[in-house]
């Protein structure tokens, strides 16, 4: 089950880090920005990840890739988010697509095939799901994840600014919005728990709100956490901390422009800013955390 996977991964790494590679083009060291046309875009962002895979895929275990950042490029872009999930994944990493699907179950179906097939399209082992159309929209999608042994990780409680205007409203039983979609994200997983006890369905659980993580992470002691908001967004490692259990399990926390952009800060090469970058984050989790206990 890939939860384990990642899990170990994470343990023997001692580093619950996941490289977000929500590459833009701006990013780039100005050499590698050059050309006007889509097909140079996307080439010039393949080559930036494959590098930054390159110096990070030993010390981190996952990277997420967001298909936002290919799509504006249109086949181009697609061809490069294909080719920087399949790169990733032959150096060993957890790798999720950060495409946050979700559409009523004829479609939800095709997406899930596109994913999380044996043989899916794009080579990703974890899918972002957005998972408030309700469970005809999340079914098709648990389906190909009991069968292929891959994941999901359902919109729970985002890191946004606006996040509160819906998921903070409080419904007739007392919970709040996001209170109750965790719930039916552990409902979701039920039957499906590996050896460390989460679930196939996981949860996006944003570090800019520890106080929502806190209660999440109460309510849900069967579902591992995606957490974004680390760095750029304002969440340091006391706020996030509140996503994992006390032995150092159950969560893995995203950077992004931290990663990518390191260069701009610390000077020199751009890659070796990013491993550079990825160390001090783990450093910065794990004086917070302590260690991550094997089991």
């Amino acid at each position: 089950m890939i939860f384990d996977e990642l899990q170990r991964a994470i343990i023997a790494k001692q580093n619950p880090t996941c490289v977000g590679l929500d590459t833009a083009l701006e990013y780039l060291p100005e050499g590698m920005a050059a050309g006007k046309s889509f097909n140079d875009a996307a080439e010039a962002i393949f080559g930036f990840n494959k590098n930054v895979i390159d110096a990070t895929f030993d010390i981190v275990p996952s990277v997420k890739v967001q298909i936002a950042y290919y799509e504006q490029y249109g086949y181009f872009g697609l061809r490069a988010f294909y080719d920087t999930l399949r790169y990733a994944k032959s150096k060993g990493l957890i790798v999720i697509a950060d495409a946050k699907r979700n559409d009523i179950g004829a479609t939800a179906s095709r997406y899930a095939a596109a994913f999380l097939d044996e043989k899916d399209a794009f080579e990703s082992d974890i899918l972002t799901v957005n998972g408030y159309l309700g469970s005809d929209g999340i079914v098709p999608f648990t389906e190909k994840c009991k069968a292929n042994g891959k994941g999901i990780f359902v919109l729970v409680k985002t890191s946004n600014p606006s996040s509160g205007e819906l998921q903070n409203l409080k419904l007739e039983d007392g919970r709040t919005v996001y209170e109750c979609m965790g719930d039916m994200v552990e409902a979701w997983g039920e039957g499906t728990c590996g050896a460390y006890g989460y679930s196939c369905v996981g949860a996006v659980v944003g570090a800019t709100y520890p106080e929502e993580a806190k209660v999440l992470r109460t309510r849900m002691k069967n579902t591992f956490f995606l957490v974004p908001g680390y760095g750029a967004q304002g969440a340091n490692a006391e706020m996030l901390k509140n996503c994992f259990k006390a032995d150092g399990t159950g969560a893995v926390v995203n950077n992004s422009r931290g990663v990518l952009c390191a260069y701009k800060k610390r000077g020199g090469d751009y890659a070796e800013a990013a491993r550079a970058a990825c160390l001090d984050m783990k450093a910065d989790l794990l004086n917070t955390l302590g260690e991550i206990c094997a089991k």
